[in-house]
């Protein structure tokens, strides 16, 4: 049986002090997970991010019993820094710090032993493999008897704690680490197997109640991967009181609850996030979507003064989450769609090359909705060519078959056609529209 690892780290994609855009994740799978493994261990990576910063019951039991623990100090993420306060008061040793070059520790920890790696101008690790064997050399000396890596217990003398744990409890903690991992395995086989088959893990792992919040992230991810909005509302339901405040799955519930045609209930919860957390891409594309649906339902109902007004709540929605973070182009061209279906061209004029500028810096490493960001732009220049060149490419970017991504863009193709009065560019933008949606089917 493997020793567990326990990695401390920011989620996501972080700037360090030089303005660097860091992706976390590519640093956790592609440096720090392999060393891990190849060490011989059982990674564990925190999920207290997703709980919004929480401090939980799992993540505690994690910081205790897991056997090592390694610690990424780069951007100085306050989390990182309480959990490692909280592992050095409890471990003597196999606790490691790492950090980049560019993003030096805090004085406090320059007399500890810290692992270094560096990253060039796109935020990749420089001499991977070098370093690699560089935290495996840390890891093979934290497994040294008589190590002690801990400030508290080198500089405070005869500091013990007793954690008067039973082998019960670090046997069943085991075996949760094992089932969370398995679980996640199972779910990525899942969503690209179909709905029945992320339906059948969702039962299989009721009572959802005690689950961890890495593993029902996941679940409910899935879930909206496969359109299971009902069980999205369902799953929601079913968490305690602390998981349902994490942002992200709030902000998700109320993702399923408009596509159930709980629009009002949805609005008020993201307003609800909007007006603890600050305008997010987020949750302000989400909240900008229902007002959007509001602005067309209206407009086949032929009710002119509501539908203008719910066209006018979307742009601002977008406005602010794009305002928020230029970083994510998400809000910013739904925002220059309906800025030009608002016959706005002033501020169309204004933020079209800001949010095209976006979409490019990020394409550097591509995903779906930059590349469609994209088409949607060549779309509203009426260049239907280049705007298949770049769908064409998005679509290889969908993940997990989640094609209500391309089904999306296509809705905004359907919108923005009508804002041309050249009747050809209309008929183009119709057979792309067709040509895609045979993916879909």
């Amino acid at each position: 049986m493997k020793p567990l690892c326990f990695v401390l780290m920011p989620f996501g994609t972080k700037s360090n002090k030089h303005g660097l855009e860091i992706d976390f994740n590519y640093i956790y799978n592609d440096y720090i997970k392999v060393a891990i493994e190849e060490s011989g261990l059982e990674p564990i990576r925190a999920d207290e991010e997703l709980m919004g910063g929480v401090i939980h019951k799992p993540m505690i039991e994690r910081l205790i019993l897991c056997d090592y623990a390694i610690a990424d100090l780069t951007t100085l993420n306050p989390n990182v820094f309480y959990e490692l306060g909280l592992r050095h008061a409890i471990k003597e040793h196999t606790t490691i710090p790492v950090y980049s070059f560019d993003s030096p520790p805090p004085f406090d920890l320059t007399m500890q032993r810290i692992t270094p790696y560096k990253l060039d101008e796109n935020a990749r690790i420089v001499n991977l493999t070098e370093t690699i064997n560089n935290l495996k050399k840390s890891i093979e000396v934290c497994k040294g008897k008589g190590v002690q890596d801990s400030p508290v217990f080198q500089l405070i003398e005869n500091w013990e704690v007793t954690h008067n744990l039973s082998h019960t409890k670090t046997d069943v903690f085991r075996e949760i680490a094992e089932y969370d991992n398995d679980i996640k395995d199972k779910l990525f086989e899942a969503r690209n197997q179909g709905k029945a088959e992320v339906l059948a893990i969702y039962e299989s792992m009721k009572p959802i109640e005690g689950k961890s919040i890495g593993v029902i992230i996941d679940l409910y991810l899935s879930l909206r991967a496969v359109k299971a909005y009902q069980e999205m509302s369902d799953l929601y339901d079913d968490l305690e009181k602390p998981v349902q405040g994490s942002r992200l799955l709030k902000e998700q519930y109320c993702f399923a609850l408009n596509r159930l045609g709980k629009s009002a209930k949805a609005e008020k919860g993201l307003i609800e996030i909007i007006n603890k957390y600050g305008s997010n891409p987020e949750t302000n594309g989400i909240l900008g979507r229902i007002y959007k649906d509001q602005y067309q339902k209206f407009l086949e109902d032929g009710n002119v003064t509501l539908s203008n007004s719910y066209l006018q709540k979307a742009i601002s929605t977008y406005k602010d989450g794009f305002d928020s973070d230029w970083r994510d182009a998400y809000p910013g061209i739904n925002l220059i769609t309906l800025l030009r279906l608002a016959g706005q061209t002033e501020l169309l004029k204004e933020y079209l090359p800001v949010v095209e500028f976006s979409a490019k810096q990020r394409i550097k490493k591509p995903d779906y909705w930059d590349l469609a960001t994209l088409a949607e732009i060549s779309i509203i220049k009426g260049d239907v060519v280049n705007a298949e060149y770049h769908l064409s490419e998005a679509y290889t970017y969908i993940p997990d078959k989640e094609l209500w991504m391309l089904e999306t863009t296509l809705n905004n193709f359907e919108i923005l056609k009508e804002s041309f009065e050249d009747s050809q560019v209309k008929e183009d933008i119709n057979k792309l529209v067709s040509k895609f949606k045979l993916m879909v089917t």
